[in-house]
Order: C-alpha cells, then structure tokens, then sequence
C-alpha cells in the first residue's frame, strides 16, 4: 500500500486516482487552490488531515477516515462515496455528504448546511451535528446517541431508525416513511407533518403544531 505523509497540496487533483494508499498528517490547503485532491480513489486511508479545498473526495469507493478535519472552506467535500468509515473527525463546509452510500461515522462533529443530502444506508453514532436541512430525501438511516441542532431535518427520509438522540429542531420528519424513533427527545415547532407510518417510542416530544396530517401513527 503506498503512503503519503506530512505533505502540503494544493494542486488540482493533487492525489487522484489512488488505489490502495494511506494519506497520513497530509493538509490540503496552499495558493494553487486546487479542487477534487483525492477524486476516483479506491481503499484509500486518510489519517490527521487536514481539508481545507473544494470537492476532496468524489466518486471515493471504500477507505476511512480517522481524526480529520474538513474546515468551512471543504465544501462539497464526500459526494458520489460509498463504503466508507469516518470517526473521529470534524465536517465542516456546505454540503459535505451527498449522495453517498454505506456511509459509517462515530464520534464526529459536523456543521454543515444540506448535510446527507440523497443518501443510502448512513449510520452516525454518537455525532453532535448543526445543519439547516440534514438529510433530505435519505433512505436507511441509523442514527444512536446524535445531538442535532437544525432548521428543517429529516425530509422526505425513508427506512430510518433513531435511537438514544437528541434533536432540537425548527420542523423535522416532514413527509418521512417507515420511520421509528426511540428513546429520544424531539423538539419542533411543526414536528412530523404529513409522515405515514412512523412511530415515537418511549420518546419527548416537545412542539407548538406536532403531529398533523399523519398516516398511520404511533
């Protein structure tokens, strides 16, 4: 497996195409202001990096990576990504999950705006997250031991489980399908409008309009 370690780049594509490497205490950053640093990998392992360019990690297929931080200035930074581990690592810039599959993250923090956006199979555990419009239109959603702070969360999700959180949000759950949610505390002003089949266990459920136009509601 090839290794890079404590370099500075900031070429456009400056690591594209790797198959198989490890990316250790590597920051992203410099006057070239290059976008897309690591596009197209494949098992890459990222290490104490720091991202502070465009677009890092597009069209990624398997990999991790541990006790990173990704600034305001990654924006975009995971999208088209599958089967990859995050843990330990700071999320900022808008945008930073979209479209992304078989996403696993522990023990991260995130402030993004339109995070998860369009994703399949995402599991956080024990994430604090900030974010105007998390995780819309997702399917397979797992998340245990999340404290969130939005706007307008959990739109149009699908599949979903949620377990031991803490949410405090302007609307959540609009439209959203097969969804369970256990354990938790759930604060929106205009909470689960319009959701079908979604049901609130052992939960507190704080909100000035909760819970209308529901199908199927437990």
């Amino acid at each position: 497996m090839e290794r890079y370690e404590a370099l500075t780049l900031d070429e456009e594509r400056a690591l594209y195409g790797l198959n198989g490497a490890e990316v250790v205490r590597c920051k992203f950053e410099g006057p070239a202001d290059g976008e897309s640093a690591l596009k197209e990998c494949r098992n890459v392992h990222l290490t104490d990096c720091d991202l502070r360019l465009r677009y890092p990690l597009w069209h990624v297929s398997g990999g991790s990576m541990t006790d990173c931080r990704m600034t305001d200035t990654c924006r975009a930074a995971l999208w088209y990504t599958e089967d990859m581990a995050i843990e330990g690592s700071t999320l900022g810039g808008i945008k930073a999950l979209r479209e992304c599959a078989k996403i696993t993250m522990r023990r991260c923090d995130v402030d993004s705006a339109e995070f998860g956006w369009l994703c399949r199979g995402v599991e956080l555990t024990d994430c604090k997250m900030a974010g105007e419009y998390p995780f819309f239109m997702t399917r397979g959603l797992h998340l245990t031991g999340v404290e969130l702070k939005g706007k307008y969360s959990f739109q149009y999700i699908e599949n979903s489980v949620f377990e031991n959180c803490d949410f405090d949000t302007k609307d959540a759950f609009w439209h959203a399908k097969n969804v369970v949610v256990r354990n938790s505390r759930v604060k929106g002003e205009y909470l689960a409008w319009y959701c079908e089949d979604v049901t609130f266990e052992n939960c507190t459920l704080i909100g000035t309009q909760p819970l209308c136009y529901c199908k199927n509601l437990k």
